[in-house]
């Protein structure tokens, strides 16, 4: 139980509002995350006084605001998460030979902040600041597969919210859930040839003091003989060790 649900409440409304495309009714605020309408309200009104969220009156509906903004530019300096990940990462590297990255969700997609390669290894498309879609991606699936259903559900509420790379991957709300039902039975996040031809990844996802996911853990390697089945999960077992690692530094323990 949290000792100050208020702010529980209002940390969870900046989280709903950073992961939408546009700003939201206060209904559709309070019924995705569960809180009663009046209560809503009055934590939207008291985020618009410190300027956490604006108003947009003629719409009826609540966006992030300028103090967001604000937050979002110190992380951006001082990259907590990145320097906690960066030596596991290089470890990870080490014990795989195969190169390993983090990513943080960005609405439907993943933002990539660390990468660190293989020696002899090819060059990826996920390096720092690319941004790729979350259900193609290993990373975004663990992620997603942590989250709540209704957030993903506002994530991927039709066929349109889905993109394509290669013509494979879950293209439907129902294909997407199939999958993130999979990536949650198996313990960790797969994709084969999603993102890119040849390639594959494994991930896992690194959650919060309220187990939310706020980042996803994966490496990545060439598809073919070279790496079986059991190879993957040993692969796999070394990614999820790698992500309960940081997720035990960020509760600082």
């Amino acid at each position: 139980m949290a000792q100050v649900p208020a702010a529980t409440r209002a940390l969870r409304v900046l989280r709903f509002l950073a992961g939408q495309p546009e700003p939201v009714a206060v209904e559709r605020i309070a019924r995705e995350l569960g809180i009663p309408r009046s209560t809503t309200y009055h934590l939207l009104q008291a985020m618009a006084d410190e300027g956490f969220v604006v108003h947009l009156a003629d719409d009826r509906r609540y966006g992030l605001g300028v103090a967001a903004f604000e937050v979002g530019s110190g992380y951006a300096r001082q990259a907590p998460l990145q320097r906690i990940a960066r030596r596991p990462l290089a470890t990870l590297v080490d014990r795989t030979g195969h190169s390993a990255h983090l990513a943080v969700p960005h609405g439907r997609d993943v933002l990539y902040v660390v990468e660190e390669r293989a020696p002899g290894r090819p060059p990826l498309v996920t390096d720092v600041g690319v941004r790729l879609p979350s259900h193609l991606t290993a990373s975004g699936r663990a992620i997603l597969a942590r989250q709540p259903a209704s957030q993903v559900r506002a994530l991927y509420p039709d066929r349109e919210s889905f993109v394509d790379r290669t013509g494979v991957g879950p293209a439907s709300p129902t294909a997407l859930r199939s999958v993130l039902a999979e990536t949650r039975q198996r313990g960790y996040a797969v994709e084969q040839g999603e993102v890119t031809d040849g390639m594959a990844s494994v991930a896992a996802a690194v959650v919060d003091h309220n187990e939310l996911p706020v980042a996803g853990v994966a490496i990545t390697y060439p598809t073919g003989g070279s790496v079986d089945e059991r190879q993957r999960d040993r692969l796999a077992a070394a990614v999820v060790a790698t992500a309960d690692s940081l997720t035990r530094r960020l509760r600082g323990r």
